[in-house]
């Protein structure tokens, strides 16, 4: 799957529906639910082991077609170091996640509503000086249940896993982790170190999604592969 960053088309579920890579995340869509039979997933990270591997923009179409199916659906953005949500979904990051849990804010005060009906947005808002402990703290569990209350499922944009300790402190809060995995450039030792970073964590990781593999046919210009630990692994052709 490959989601150039230009402008809008990052959200390529909404502005192309029709797409190939609207269809490889609508599939990715009924997977999950497929794995989720038995627990439903309320709240959902998304992370990498490295930069650049395309998990915001996975984040973004996830919460675009869970959206479109009927779903109330929050987007919190997480990556309080690099953030991107707001770019991707053309808003202001002037008050955020990090305002919510350092100044005691309610959760309406800094959601934004978003052009695609049934989703909201919370952004990152100022980068702090103490990621990793804000993420990790007991305002943060307390946001992240209260959420999950209000919406029928949040999904969490982290920073990579390698780089900061940011995810590993996330993992265990949420019901569920996807790791994002870009063909040709994500190194097999550092997926398979993020791995054992999550594992540690106690974090239920639920899929890879293996970004950017080009397809030899030009009518299938990228391959979409999604695996869920508790079914047989679907493989899209796009």
């Amino acid at each position: 799957m490959h989601v150039s960053r230009n402008g809008n088309s990052a959200l390529y579920a909404y502005f192309k529906p029709k797409s190939a890579i609207a269809e490889a995340f609508r599939t990715l869509r009924t997977n999950i639910s497929f794995s989720s039979l038995n627990r439903p997933f309320k709240t959902i990270m998304t992370t990498s082991a490295g930069p650049s591997d395309g998990k915001s923009t996975v984040t973004s179409n996830m919460g675009v077609v869970m959206a479109q199916a009927g779903s109330r659906v929050l987007i919190v953005d997480c990556d309080l170091r690099k953030p991107v949500m707001h770019k991707n979904f053309e808003t202001d990051n002037h008050r955020g996640l990090t305002n919510l849990l350092v100044q005691d804010l309610d959760i309406a005060e800094v959601i934004k509503p978003t052009r695609v009906e049934g989703l909201s947005l919370l952004t990152s808002g100022p980068i702090p000086p103490n990621p990793s402990e804000l993420l990790g703290s007991l305002k943060m569990k307390n946001f992240l249940e209260k959420a999950a209350g209000m919406y029928d499922i949040v999904f969490i944009d982290s920073p990579p896993v390698i780089a900061v300790t940011d995810a590993s402190v996330l993992a265990p809060l949420v019901d569920g982790v996807m790791l994002v995995v870009k063909s040709g450039v994500s190194k097999i030792d550092m997926v398979k170190e993020a791995k054992n970073q999550l594992k540690k964590a106690k974090a239920r990781i639920i899929g890879v999604v293996l970004n950017e593999v080009k397809m030899k046919n030009e009518d299938y210009h990228y391959y979409y592969y999604y695996k869920s630990r508790n079914k047989p692994s679907k493989e899209v052709v796009l």
